[in-house]
């Protein structure tokens, strides 16, 4: 299954989203936010430990959600591992046919529920694409051959066309790219002016996917929340007050994002669709903006 890659090489628009993995042993929920989202997008995005919060394993619910004929995008961040559990995650990724890796670095251990845990940061993001390319051409992190043979990745990274350096946004871009980076997933976008910018002055020229970050706000006190809590993240005011005036407060988030969705596929290769506990709704935005079905012969029937 590697309909995500083969429709980023045919320049098609790409639609993805995020679903956490359980906090705990049942799947129920977490299957149940994915299945609903087949044949609405290319691949279901599975976060690592997202604000360093503790929930299961990316890779084991990534080859869960392979097993039920959902394709996978799994995130891998540098927080948890060394270079040596790494290098084992994405060889285990690549035997059971989970090809979508997201390279992270990782958010800081003091944001999540685990404050006083250890830290690994052994490497970052562009030396973990590094290392991920280096084991597609058959070579581990010491540059020797790997003699079990290579892997077959289709690796991407993440951007935030938002950060104030420009200077330095273009700088980890292109090291990125240099990387190995295959696509970029977009952090939470709220200015498509800015957004705009980056794809014309930055993205330019490399020819890369880009995934425009597009939020469900549910409220005006979810938005004030995210301006609070989420670090280079400003919602306008002017969203927040149309938040607050609405008598369907959800509904017109829903509106909203597929606005946005419709803004983002004037200007890159598609979007990333970040619904927190209502992934339920991603058909709703997708069908108000006018995206329709995909036809993915492999997700419109579950493997068994």
């Amino acid at each position: 299954m590697n309909d995500f890659r083969q429709a980023a090489s045919a320049g098609e628009f790409l639609i993805t989203a995020e679903v956490a993995p359980p906090k705990g042993g049942d799947i129920t929920h977490m299957l149940k936010m994915a299945t609903c989202l087949k044949g609405r997008v290319h691949a279901v995005n599975i976060t690592d430990g997202s604000r360093a919060v503790m929930r299961m394993s990316p890779l084991a619910s990534a080859a869960i959600l392979l097993q039920h004929g959902i394709e996978p995008v799994c995130q891998l961040a540098c927080r948890d591992r060394n270079r040596i559990g790494l290098q084992g995650d994405l060889l285990g990724a690549h035997a059971l046919g989970v090809k979508n890796i997201l390279a992270l670095t990782g958010d800081p251990i003091k944001a999540g529920d685990y404050p006083h845990a250890r830290p690994v940061f052994d490497l970052e993001s562009v030396r973990l694409l590094k290392l991920a390319t280096n084991l597609n051409r058959g070579f581990d992190g010491n540059d020797k051959p790997l003699p079990d043979g290579s892997v077959d990745l289709f690796i991407g990274a993440a951007v935030d066309p938002q950060c104030k350096s420009r200077s330095g946004l273009q700088r980890r871009f292109e090291q990125k790219v240099a990387a190995g980076a295959q696509f970029f997933q977009s952090q939470l976008i709220s200015d498509f002016d800015v957004f705009d910018k980056f794809m014309q002055q930055i993205a330019i020229g490399y020819n890369k996917p880009v995934l425009a970050g597009i939020f469900l706000l549910k409220s005006a006190k979810n938005a004030e929340f995210i301006n609070r809590n989420v670090p280079g993240v400003d919602i306008p005011q002017h969203i927040i007050d149309r938040l607050a005036r609405s008598s369907e407060p959800l509904l017109e988030g829903i509106k909203i994002a597929a606005e946005q969705v419709r803004l983002a596929s004037q200007l890159c290769q598609g979007v990333h669709l970040m619904a927190v506990k209502r992934e339920d709704l991603i058909p709703q935005i997708l069908d108000l903006a006018g995206i329709s079905p995909l036809a993915i012969p492999h997700q419109l029937s579950t493997l068994k």
